[in-house]
Parts: structure tokens; sequence; C-alpha cells
């Protein structure tokens, strides 16, 4: 009866290995369901969800800029934690939100 549980334990432990290893290609496995940025450069998807918004003023601004917007006035937080600013972006002016994830959007 040990062996016999030591030999399923075995095989277990074998089958978890082999599913950890990595395919050889030299790539590290992600999980998909999590999206990694690269540091500094934030992506507007255009999704923006309504949460609780920890960033300050300054770093909402800061996060816009990075998208390319220019001129940022009037920053506000709504009450659904939504950054409203209106910018410049080619030119032309445009109203621009930010929501707690670091999604920027505008119209």
């Amino acid at each position: 009866m040990r062996l016999l549980l030591a030999v399923a334990a075995a095989s277990l432990l074998s089958t978890a290995a082999v599913a950890q290893t990595n395919s050889g290609s030299g790539s590290v496995t992600t999980n998909p369901a999590i999206n990694i940025k690269p540091k500094g450069s934030p992506e507007s998807t255009g999704a923006l969800a309504p949460g609780a918004n920890s960033f300050t003023e300054g770093q909402a601004r800061s996060r816009i800029e990075a998208q390319g917007f220019t001129d940022v006035s009037e920053l506000r937080k709504d009450d659904q934690g939504i950054w409203h600013a209106k910018a410049q972006r080619n030119g032309q002016g445009v109203e621009v939100m930010l929501d707690f994830r670091g999604n920027v959007a505008s119209k």
C-alpha cells in the first residue's frame, strides 16, 4: 500500500514539474489574465472603469501627459473616481479621462 501511495505521489509531482517547464523558446510564460505594461508606457484602452482612485492630481497629470496630451488643464476627479481634464493633442482640444487602473481615454 505504501509503495502504491509513493508511486502515485511521484507521478503527481512529476506531472506538475512538466507543466511548469519552459517551452524552450527562451521566453517566460506569463499569465494572460494579467496585462503587464512596461514601466513608463501606459496604454490608452478607451475602456474606463469607475472605482476608488488613488492617483494624486500630479500623478494623474503625469499619466495623461505620458499619453501624448499637452496643456492639461481643469483637472478634477468626479464622484466615481474618474479624473477629467481638458488637454491638447495633435493641435486639437480634447476632453481626457483617467480611471483608477491608469487607463486614459479622450473624446
